[in-house]
């Protein structure tokens, strides 16, 4: 019966991993920036939310420094031109910041021009919302301290259960804070949409009024013209 009520646990225990691992938001990129050029990748973040982003250069001599050449610049600025990272000529760093404002974020990387152009790889891990949160900290603020050695399979799964639970619980409130968030962007596109539309409306009022009155002219300056050529 014990041992039946362990694997119940552990199995449900596997399932609320794979729940958190299927929602994580973590995000890993790789590309290749070639000397002389700038290449940008966009975040869009919410307004209050925590975002950590980590870069570095891969080597490519295994064993030996990474050489002058592989150096970087990278400038993480929001959509309203405001700067939250600046690091120059370097081979790795990171960033941590919690957004005031809402909108694209761009993380630009540029690299100094080289004779002959030198070809870097770089690795990207930029997280944002519940993936970007410290669960180490959140475990020991919260008393949820892994044990090294498992002294009682029950005890652990449980405390394991618990981190895992309150990752969850903090995915689906910024699931549902993202859904307010879209739903705000959405009607904020819709007024956009409405007042174009209306816009564009008296333009083409404008533009038929516009078009008409140039046709009065011409027909009153046709007229005046045959009358004084006498052919009316």
């Amino acid at each position: 019966m014990i041992v039946n009520k362990k694997m119940m646990i552990v199995a449900v225990a596997g399932v609320i991993l794979n729940l958190g691992f299927l929602l994580s938001g973590v995000q890993s990129v790789r590309f290749d920036l070639q000397s002389g050029h700038t290449k940008c990748i966009a975040e869009d973040i919410k307004a209050n939310s925590m975002t950590v982003g980590k870069y570095s250069i891969v080597n490519p001599n295994d064993g030996y420094p990474i050489p002058d050449t592989h150096k970087v610049t990278v400038r993480v600025t929001s959509a309203y031109g405001n700067s939250y990272h600046y690091a120059d000529h370097v081979d790795s760093g990171q960033f941590s910041f919690a957004a005031a404002e809402a909108g694209d974020y761009m993380a630009c990387f540029w690299v100094m021009d080289h004779k002959p152009p030198v070809m870097l790889t770089i690795d990207f891990d930029w997280k944002t919302g519940v993936a970007a949160k410290d669960w180490s900290n959140v475990a020991k603020k919260g008393h949820v301290d892994l044990p090294e050695e498992v002294v009682d399979l029950k005890v652990d799964i449980t405390v394991v259960m618990e981190l895992e639970l309150k990752k969850l619980y903090d995915t689906v409130t910024s699931i549902h804070e993202e859904m307010y968030y879209l739903r705000e962007r959405e009607e904020e596109m819709q007024e956009l949409n409405r007042a174009t539309n209306s816009r564009m409306a008296w333009l083409s009022f404008l533009s038929l009024f516009v078009c008409l009155s140039v046709a009065g002219l011409q027909l009153w300056h046709l007229k005046n013209f045959f009358e004084r050529k006498k052919l009316l």
